[in-house]
């Protein structure tokens, strides 16, 4: 097993934090992980990105030039990062930012109005849960229970009271990503 992922968006919209649950919830589950961040000087509303490898075997270097998998949170890094997608993989796009069509055929192309979502679930900034509750969904690279598991030990402790939105953003973003009307 051996699933890349790039997540990319602006500072502030928890793209560092979605990458980081995901390599956390890949170490609970015994597997062997990279999470490689990367953000501008200006952080929040700069742009950032990171890519998480998730493998049963050895990672021979964290650097992913062509991810088979991508979350996009933003127009800015649509229009950045797209071309990068290898052909056959999967964009999961936050279409609440994003309404640029993809110039891709040979790609999947996964969309989610995170941020409505999230705005419904009562908190716009747990979009990046959203989107990686679908991301999961999709793939199965590991169990939600796991990155839930993460959370509770990812997150300082003065943001636990957080942790049961996070988790229904999760869960909301698996259920529609597989409704048929996505």
């Amino acid at each position: 097993m051996y699933q890349d992922v790039m997540i990319a968006g602006f500072g502030g919209q928890g793209v560092l934090l979605a990458g980081k649950l995901l390599a956390y919830a890949g170490m609970l589950e015994g597997k062997h992980v990279t999470w490689f961040p990367s953000y501008g000087a200006e952080i929040r509303g700069g742009t950032a990105n990171c890519t998480v490898i998730i493998s049963s075997d050895e990672i021979g270097s964290p650097v992913v030039q062509s991810p088979s998998a991508m979350l996009i949170f933003n127009e800015a890094s649509f229009k950045k990062f797209e071309k990068r997608i290898r052909p056959g993989g999967q964009l999961f796009l936050n279409t609440s930012l994003v309404q640029e069509p993809s110039t891709r055929s040979d790609i999947t192309r996964i969309e989610l109005k995170a941020n409505d979502i999230a705005g419904d679930l009562g908190d716009t900034r747990i979009s990046n849960m959203v989107m990686l509750g679908a991301f999961l969904k999709k793939t199965n690279v590991v169990a939600l229970e796991s990155v839930i598991t993460a959370l509770k030990q990812v997150l300082p402790a003065r943001r636990h009271s957080l942790i049961p939105l996070n988790e229904k953003a999760l869960k909301c973003g698996a259920e529609v990503c597989s409704s048929p009307a996505q």
